[in-house]
C-alpha cells in the first residue's frame, strides 16, 4: 500500500483526510507540524506524497519545505499544499509546488493523490 503523509495542525482535517485516503487503500501518516514531519520522514519509508498545510505553529509549511529541499534524501518527495490561506496559489508557487484551497472535495483530493502516487492498488 502506498504511503501518504499529511502535515497539518488541525486534527479534524487530518482525521477526515486519513479516513478518506485509507478507505481508498492508501496508508497514511500524520504530523502536526513541520518538525514532527521531518522526524517522521527520517525515521520511516518515504511517502509518495506530502500534503502540507502552510499555517501551523512551530515549524510552518514554508519552513518545512525549505528544510525538505535542503535534504537530498527528501527533496524529491512530491508536495501538495492544502491551505486555508487565501493566497495559497501564490504561496505554493513560491515553494515550487501546487496549492489547493481548503476545504477540498474528496474526488479532488483523490485525484491529486493518484496523480502523484498512482492508484492505491
Amino acid at each position: 500500500m502506498k504511503l501518504v503523509m499529511i502535515v497539518d495542525d488541525d486534527d479534524d482535517v487530518c482525521v477526515a483526510m486519513q479516513i478518506a485516503l485509507e478507505a481508498y487503500g492508501y496508508r497514511v501518516v500524520v504530523a502536526h507540524d513541520g518538525a514532527e514531519a521531518l522526524r517522521s520522514l527520517v525515521a520511516s519509508e518515504p511517502p509518495c506524497l506530502i500534503i502540507l498545510d502552510l499555517m501551523m505553529p512551530g515549524m510552518n509549511g514554508q519552513q518545512f519545505r525549505a528544510a525538505q529541499l535542503h535534504d537530498p534524501a527528501l527533496a524529491e518527495i512530491p508536495v501538495l499544499v492544502l491551505s486555508g490561506d487565501y493566497k495559497v496559489d501564490e504561496r505554493s508557487a513560491v515553494l515550487g509546488v501546487e496549492g489547493v484551497s481548503k476545504p477540498i472535495q474528496l474526488p479532488d483530493l483523490l485525484a491529486k493523490v493518484e496523480q502523484c502516487c498512482g492508484p492505491s492498488t
